[in-house]
């Protein structure tokens, strides 16, 4: 019967311990098998301390792995390799630990270990087929089912490797391969970073130089826009010089110089000859009166203004300057608010309303001149108009006639002018000015708004 109580309790105090034993000596080996469970939980410690230095790069990692290995064995000697062709990144790609030194150097590997370190190498899967051979234990390194690499360890004289110990070094193995893995992604997405911080920050360095250079480029296209306004205004005033001294300073010197020639015969033909003659003097005088100050006027129009040019009101209100030395009065008027051009129409517009203050100093008659520029959503109006003694109707007919046939360079301006109103997509017309005389209009279609601006 006692046989057969203890029967039972030995069976369950096996399966607890592991043990299967009814001799006499069971309590030591069930100490024996104790303390291997507390030397394995111990390993189990090792590993995770080990593994968890993930961050701390590749060599601290193998390092820690082959001394937690080491330490469980308590080997002589211990080996950590890696595979040719597998985990290409890691480094290094094995590492000796022998005597409490760890070595890396091929050349100084002892024969035996060297002929472990190619089956290792070349033969990852056999570390897997044999885990023990003479003297030695092996545990392979597997990732994703493949096999990378393994441990090859020469226990201590007096430790008995059992499974256990041979699991305890799959895991460490395994967890190994998998956390050298990571712990190359972790400094190659380290690395990205750093170059990723260095691209950003030449990408900003760069877009700083480029919103430089845009500003210089807007710059240089400002002081274009200028430089084209101010020869506009330059062009229009030399093209006014050559008009005046070509025919209105040579029409005042012919009268002059009629004048004179009569008051020459008149003295020659009598007293009453005579005082006419002396009335015909102050005429004489007026004429050459009018000859100085046309020479002043083509002077001061010779010599390019300072002022700095603007917007077309601007350009108008400096245009308007230039027929000064006439007694016409030029009045600038702005309505609606003022809408950007590109430079070529700003110009064309400028030289149009240049050309008809012309024609009315020279052929109006007239002492009162409107220029009205009006701004509306979709198109720019600008009216010149005078009080002169201009017909609207013959104007008309001669524009009409300048545009089929050239009549020697008469009325050329109005057909330039028609000309420049077709070229900016818009329209010239003619007709009865309020104050009197003759108005010209012209109508000119406006850029879309950009999204831009209609944002703003």
């Amino acid at each position: 019967m006692s046989d057969e109580r203890s029967t039972p309790a030995r069976a369950d105090l096996g399966a607890l311990t592991g043990l299967r034993s009814g001799k006499r000596s069971f309590y030591p080996e069930y100490v024996r098998s104790a303390e291997r469970l507390e030397h394995a939980v111990q390993a189990l410690d090792r590993i995770s301390r080990a593994l968890v230095r993930t961050v701390e790069g590749p060599r601290t990692l193998v390092e820690a792995v082959v001394r937690a290995a080491a330490e469980h064995l308590q080997a002589d000697w211990l080996l950590l390799a890696i595979a040719d062709g597998a985990l290409r990144a890691a480094r290094p790609r094995f590492l000796l630990l022998r005597g409490g030194e760890l070595i890396d150097d091929e050349d100084r590997l002892p024969t035996v270990v060297g002929e472990q370190l190619d089956a290792v190498r070349s033969r990852p899967w056999e570390v897997a087929r044999e885990p023990r051979g003479p003297g030695w234990v092996r545990a392979p390194m597997t990732l994703d089912g493949e096999p990378v690499g393994g441990i090859v360890g020469w226990p201590g004289s007096e430790v008995p490797v059992a499974d256990t110990d041979l699991a305890i070094l799959r895991v460490l193995a395994n967890q190994a391969a998998v956390a050298l893995h990571n712990s190359f992604l972790f400094h190659a997405a380290a690395q990205l970073r750093g170059r990723t911080e260095q691209l950003s920050e030449a990408a900003a360095k760069q877009a700083r130089d480029l919103a430089a250079r845009n500003a210089e480029l807007q710059e240089t296209q400002r002081r274009l826009v200028e430089a084209m306004q101010r020869q506009a205004l330059d062009d229009e005033r030399h093209r006014i010089a050559r008009e005046l001294h070509d025919t209105v300073t040579q029409y005042v010197l012919s009268a002059g110089m009629t004048i004179e020639v009569c008051r020459s015969d008149l003295e020659r033909m009598g007293p009453e000859a005579r005082s006419v003659a002396e009335r015909l003097a102050p005429a004489r005088d007026l004429t050459q009166q009018a000859v100085e100050r046309l020479r002043a006027a083509i002077y001061a129009l010779h010599h390019s203004s300072d002022e700095p040019p603007g917007s077309l009101p601007v350009l108008l209100k400096q245009l308007s300057t230039v027929h000064l030395p006439s007694d016409l009065k030029v009045e600038v008027r702005v309505a609606g608010a003022p809408a950007p051009l590109p430079p070529e129409a700003e110009n064309s517009i400028l030289r149009l309303t240049g050309e008809a203050l012309f024609n009315t100093v020279a052929h109006a008659q007239a002492t009162r001149s409107l220029v009205h520029l009006v701004y509306r959503s979709d198109h720019l109006r600008l009216t010149v108009s005078d009080d002169g003694i201009g017909d609207p109707a013959t104007l008309r007919r001669s524009l009409r006639l300048s545009s089929a046939a050239d009549l020697a360079g008469r009325h050329r301006g109005l057909a330039n002018m028609a000309a420049r109103a077709r070229e900016l997509g818009g329209t010239l017309t003619i007709r009865r000015s309020r104050l009197g005389g003759i108005s010209l209009q012209l109508r000119v279609p406006l850029p879309a708004p950009t999204s831009s601006e209609v944002t703003e």
